[in-house]
């Protein structure tokens, strides 16, 4: 279980004779483990000298911990859109990230709370030949939701899905250095890598990669919406409402997945989804924007869930349309950013200062500032490069609405003015939320959008600054950067890895597409009657989107 059962209160502190505490420790180690009665806890507590008080704060503390079955979670979640299909490999936002890995289709693996990763339909793997070959095995007696057993066929034709020259999946860079991946019996998947990537686990459970049931032909069947998690989809309208309801056969009940129902709403609009928690038509939203954050506190039964981690919001530039396709222009637009204005006018301090460097505060390889100096707010230096680029003054738009990130046209407005010192004239485009990510983010020149955190450096690159990735929203193409990319990926040696990893984010840094303003934090809300564990995962929000996995009814 992701959450602990460990209460807060230590019987043994009440007692104060060596012989007494220990025995206390292992009586209040016994009732966690369920060896032992309430009743019974109580009652020997007491007659070994321990305030009833105490015991039955251990008792209370414990039982809270404790999941309970039942009930239904009704989510409120920001990036759906009507245009959303079942497709794995078509995941755009985090409505069909929570719906799909997060509640009916698991991957081979998951981030646990803690930052490590554990097998999920992978039972377990092994790794040889210098990282370059994989061995997992498939976790058996799982069951599709059409009653179809898992095997390894399901798990190699689910993973071909995003692979080869063709594909469309926002998955392909996170398997471009899959070289082949084959079945080794009915419970044996062997995966053979360009290069060893120590990574492979970690990356294999990227929200693309859902495991879907085989066809048996070498395809996938996506369509159904049939997969092998706790939920099995009963209702959707994309976009706007998803039910989903608990799979009796799932092969994990009992650890997870407590809740008999779940209701998936499509809520974009920020006032909406706060006055849905504010009235108890949602148990919990997420993106909550920083500016009415302090609004959860005074709503009655809700409380503020508020995790730190590597998301962040961008303004990619694409560097194959002008003018951004001149180094000297996007290094420009870089200086007239002013940081620490949008992070406390913006984001109401809720995050740090980014530096146009995609590689966040939680990520092990990050560059120092020392590495990678903080870069300022600079009009005068943004002149300098415009006139490098042969112009004295600049006009460009800047396409945004909230589901690109919260407060986005905000920021266009402070940036439009934090230009003007530098020659730049800046149209802010009010964009719809519905279908934004299919008809403006990798389509207008300069736009607004955010990412939510990669636990590794090679994640992050791979899915979004290679130049093959399917996700290069810059369009960004910088073969020294490539060729880095390989090398970090098979470098055993740990200071030399680091380097190349320091010197990748120096090159996306002076070269690259991306403006990164700020690392945001996640600000959510929950109202009392869901049990949130203590420790949740960071890797995205909604404890990793498996909120609907780890959570319960109060």
């Amino acid at each position: 279980m992701s959450n602990s059962r460990n209460p807060k209160h230590d019987i043994s502190t009440e007692v104060s004779d060596k012989e007494t505490q220990i025995k206390a420790k292992k009586l209040q180690e016994s009732f966690i483990s369920g060896k032992i009665s309430r009743r019974n806890f109580v009652s020997t507590s007491v007659a070994i000298g321990v305030s009833l008080a105490g015991a039955t704060a251990v008792v209370n503390q414990v039982e809270a911990a404790t999941p309970k079955s039942g009930g239904r979670l009704r989510m409120g979640i920001t990036g759906g859109a009507t245009s959303d299909v079942l497709d794995p490999g078509q995941i755009l936002d985090a409505y069909m990230i929570n719906v799909s890995m997060g509640q009916v289709r698991p991957n081979m693996t998951k981030i646990m709370p803690d930052g490590s990763v554990e097998g999920d339909l992978a039972s377990g793997w092994q790794a040889s030949n210098g990282a370059k070959t994989w061995k997992f095995d498939v976790r058996q007696g799982v069951e599709f939701h059409n009653g179809k057993t898992l095997d390894s066929t399901d798990i190699v034709d689910s993973i071909r899905h995003h692979m080869g020259p063709d594909s469309k999946s926002g998955g392909s860079g996170v398997v471009s250095g899959i070289a082949s991946i084959k079945e080794d019996g009915k419970y044996g998947v062997v995966v053979e890598l360009n290069e060893g990537n120590g990574d492979l686990p970690i990356l294999l459970s990227d929200y693309h990669l859902n495991i879907c049931p085989s066809k048996g032909d070498g395809s996938i069947d996506w369509e159904s919406g049939i997969g092998a998690g706790p939920y099995t989809l009963e209702e959707h309208e994309p976009g706007v409402r998803t039910l989903t309801k608990k799979f009796a056969n799932y092969w994990n009940t009992g650890n997870e997945s407590h809740f008999d129902e779940v209701e998936t709403l499509g809520i974009n609009d920020p006032t909406a989804r706060l006055a849905a928690l504010s009235t108890g038509a949602v148990d919990a939203i997420n993106n909550v924007p920083a500016k009415t954050a302090s609004r959860l506190k005074s709503m009655v039964n809700v409380k503020t869930l508020i995790s730190t981690g590597n998301k962040q919001c961008t303004m990619p530039m694409l560097c194959d349309v002008a003018p951004f396709d001149d180094q000297n222009v996007r290094n420009a637009i870089k200086h007239i950013i002013n940081r620490q204005e949008l992070l406390d006018k913006i984001f109401f301090g809720y995050g740090q200062l980014g530096n146009d460097n995609p590689v966040g505060p939680a990520n092990y390889f990050r560059a120092n500032t020392d590495e990678l100096p903080q870069r300022e707010y600079d009009p005068e230096q943004a002149k300098y490069y415009l006139k490098q680029a042969g112009l004295s003054s600049l006009s460009v738009k800047f396409h945004a609405a909230d589901t690109g990130f919260s407060g986005s046209v905000d920021a266009g407005a402070l940036m439009r003015e934090s230009a003007k010192a530098a020659g730049i004239d800046i149209e802010v485009v009010r964009e719809p939320n519905d279908g934004y990510w299919s008809n403006v983010w990798m389509v207008k020149p300069w736009s607004a959008c955010y990412w939510s955190g990669r636990p590794t450096e090679d994640w992050i690159f791979s899915q979004i600054y290679y130049s093959k990735a399917d996700w290069n929203d810059t369009h960004w193409n910088n073969s020294s950067f490539d060729k880095l990319l390989v090398e970090a990926r098979s470098e055993t040696d740990e200071a030399k890895r680091r380097d190349k990893y320091v010197e990748m984010q120096r090159i996306v840094h002076n070269d690259g597409g991306l403006a990164l303003p700020v690392f945001l934090s996640e600000i959510m809300g929950y109202r009392s009657n869901i049990t949130v564990p203590d420790q949740i995962a960071n890797n995205w929000e909604l404890d990793g989107h498996l909120a609907a996995r780890r959570w319960w009814t109060a």
